[in-house]
């Protein structure tokens, strides 16, 4: 997929897309040391555009800058501002965000202290991460054999650019093998979450989930879904379970700010509950993206509306 966008927002300017460009000595380009966000706007109701979950998101790439000991040169609002600054700039309605914080050229080894911290964002329109037929039917799903990162081995709570080479590395052996997405275990054998999503099952109408203190991203889209379930009177469990637990659940689907709320068909080459998106599944993937759209106007303060 190329990426289609005229201006990309460059340590506090916007600049002409073929002008976004760094040096080959970068340092996060060689060691990895950054942080990421993906975010997305969606085209309302009444036609106008609104950032979702703006402030949550720039929250969490200082978080990841933090973990990561990087000391971002621009505040909280400065970075929204900038994002929807870039929306606007480039007359997007309907697009994917990509804010990243990464360390400049200069010193080389492995502290690079004395280098500049960069920060770029980048935006372009993007469809559904898993496909439309994915979004509707359910995706392939199988457990990789490779292991999320143990939580003292790595910072897992961080969106840390270099430690995504793990999920690359999943993510390119199942679909190798012709699966659509890798599921990945963590240390100890128990579910963590997929390459760039976090895992649902629903079992008898309860809908279970990885918690919080595992080695999970704590997803924002994974917050919403809670949130939203909640609200409508479902059954939530926060509790770590196993592999053969997905084969036997009645439902599966995972969410992420690129994969929204996306159902999983089969695991293992094993059929899950009727081989489609189950009615809860379904339930929730509406209520997102009404709330997402605007259609309803629930949850307003989670819309940063682009002026």
């Amino acid at each position: 997929m190329g990426i289609e966008t005229d201006k990309v927002w460059l340590d506090g300017e916007l600049v002409d897309y073929e002008d976004a460009t760094v040096h080959v000595l970068t340092h996060t380009l060689h060691y990895g040391l950054g942080a990421f966000e993906g975010i997305r706007c969606y085209e309302q109701a009444d036609g106008r555009a609104a950032i979702f979950r703006l402030g949550a998101h720039i929250r969490r790439l200082l978080e990841t800058s933090k973990i990561a000991t990087i000391d971002v040169p621009f505040g909280r609002q400065e970075l929204e501002n900038a994002c929807l600054e870039t929306v606007q700039a480039n007359g997007f309605t309907d697009c994917y965000l990509r804010p990243v914080v990464f360390l400049g050229h200069g010193e080389m080894g492995l502290s690079a202290t004395s280098n500049a911290v960069r920060v770029a964002i980048i935006t372009w329109p993007w469809g559904a991460y898993l496909g439309e037929e994915g979004l509707k039917h359910g995706i392939r799903a199988k457990v990789a054999s490779f292991t999320r990162h143990h939580v003292n081995a790595a910072m897992v709570k961080g969106k840390i650019n270099g430690q995504y080479v793990n999920s690359i590395l999943a993510k390119r052996e199942v679909m190798t093998a012709g699966y659509d997405e890798a599921i990945m275990l963590d240390t100890e054998g128990y579910i963590s979450e997929a390459s760039g999503e976090n895992i649902f099952i629903i079992r008898d109408g309860a809908i279970h989930t990885t918690p919080l203190g595992s080695s999970i991203l704590g997803g924002i889209t994974r917050d919403t879904v809670l949130t939203l379930a909640k609200e409508r009177g479902l059954e939530v469990v926060e509790q770590r379970f196993t592999r053969d637990f997905l084969y036997v659940a009645d439902e599966i689907f995972m969410t992420g700010t690129a994969a929204e709320v996306t159902p999983v068909r089969e695991v293992d080459d094993r059929q899950i509950g009727t081989g489609t998106a189950g009615p809860v599944t379904r339930q929730l993937q509406e209520a997102y993206f009404d709330t997402v759209k605007g259609r309803h106007g629930d949850h307003p303060e989670w819309l940063t509306i682009v002026e």
